[in-house]
């Protein structure tokens, strides 16, 4: 894999494809710790910040080709009823889009993982991760044939690494030895943490040559956002996006895709 520069690149939309992946926190804002005790009426009920956040993230996105979002909420009193991965959809102006429902509280909070896309998937499917307390889950975007093609896998891991290790277990037999494959999300680990470390063992993802701190996104210390690629695509520029209204930071990267892959 190529070393990817530390920054955006010329976009060639023939060649390349541009992804970013985003924990938005339902589109809650956080700027310190006190504020998950101090701001915590935001988890529960509608705010108009969370609409100007939104239309700050959609901003963001819209020059993207493939977008992983996490801990979108998918319609309920928190959100204003609305789903977020659609909103952003259509502010964006993405022509596909996805989401799964993985953990819902009453009416009154929902958390998803969604996918906006410019490409035409040829099929999303629901993986439910395994974990001791349910409500995590896998969303499995495949663009192309199923062997030339594209696999994008959105995730979002657990908090506790005995349960994070197995997810990853089945992560790793979701994504196989595919030569095209993309995992995105927020996976509450780093790179050298055994749980990924067990994952670059058994698929074909690559660990990023790059160490990018996304969390918290007011004072930036941990690297757990990733997008983490197979051996058989270009790694070509890496970077986090300055956008701070969820308590993560964005993370980007571009790929060039072989002419096998883009083929398919």
């Amino acid at each position: 894999m190529m070393r990817p520069a530390p920054g955006p690149i010329p976009h060639d939309p023939r060649r390349h494809l541009r992804l970013l992946s985003y924990n938005i926190q339902a589109g809650a804002s956080t700027a310190r710790y006190r504020d998950y005790l101090t701001r915590s009426w935001q988890h529960v009920l509608p705010h108009p910040d969370k609409r100007r956040n939104l239309e700050a993230v959609a901003e963001l996105v819209a020059g993207f080709d493939i977008v992983a979002l996490q801990e979108a909420d998918d319609g309920s009193l928190r959100s204003g009823f609305r789903n977020q991965v659609q909103f952003l959809a259509e502010l964006a102006r993405f022509p596909w889009w996805s989401h799964q429902a993985n953990r819902k509280v009453a009416a009154v909070a929902s958390s998803s993982n969604g996918v906006l896309s410019r490409l035409q998937p040829a099929e999303v499917v629901d993986h439910k991760l395994p974990g001791a307390i349910p409500g995590r889950g896998a969303l499995a975007v495949h663009f192309g044939t199923p062997r030339q093609g594209l696999l994008v896998v959105i995730a979002h891991l657990a908090l506790t690494r005995s349960a994070r290790r197995t997810q990853c277990r089945y992560l790793a037999e979701l994504i196989g030895d595919r030569p095209y494959a993309v995992l995105m999300g927020d996976l509450n680990c780093t790179a050298g943490d055994p749980e990924l470390r067990l994952l670059f063992q058994r698929t074909r993802l690559q660990p990023p040559p790059l160490s990018l701190e996304t969390y918290p996104s007011w004072r930036p210390r941990r690297a757990i956002d990733h997008i983490l690629v197979t051996d058989g695509l270009g790694a070509l520029s890496y970077e986090v996006p300055l956008l701070r209204v969820s308590d993560h930071l964005p993370v980007a990267l571009t790929v060039a895709l072989p002419d096998a892959c883009r083929l398919a």
